[in-house]
């Protein structure tokens, strides 16, 4: 948690009827979506084509997330993205999901690492300057 973070994205979505799992909220699979659909929506509005026929793009190496409290139906969500200092090819990119109308209401807290590869090799790439310039200086 003492990494420097910049806020690069937030999105606001409807919890789905169809998100809920038969304890009554959303299924804890879901809350990964929520945050996969924060983060294509911010690569996208960089003008970041995600397919495999681009050259390169995002891969995630791992994925956290911390449940605080259930998101239960019907609930709007405010989900914030958070960047870390980069590395050569990756970065390190942090979630919360929030009560879009109670946004003091944190749900749940993820983690992903970001890393972008060349997708015909499979290989890490340097991750673009359009993104980099977007994310915290490196301490140190």
């Amino acid at each position: 948690m003492n990494e420097q973070r910049a806020l690069l994205h937030s999105l606001t979505l409807p919890v789905r009827w169809g998100d809920m799992d038969a304890l009554g909220h959303v299924n804890s699979a879901t809350y990964f979506t929520y945050m996969e659909q924060a983060r294509v929506r911010w690569l996208e509005s960089l003008g970041t084509k995600i397919a495999a026929d681009v050259g390169e793009g995002p891969v995630i190496a791992n994925a956290t997330c911390t449940f605080e409290q259930p998101i239960i139906y019907p609930a709007n969500l405010e989900i914030r993205l958070y960047g870390g200092s980069p590395g050569r090819s990756s970065f390190e990119s942090y979630y919360e999901l929030r009560d879009a109308a109670r946004p003091d209401t944190v749900f749940a807290q993820g983690r992903a690492r970001v890393v972008w590869v060349d997708y015909s090799t499979g290989r890490s790439a340097p991750l673009p300057a359009k993104i980099r310039k977007l994310l915290p200086a490196a301490k140190g």
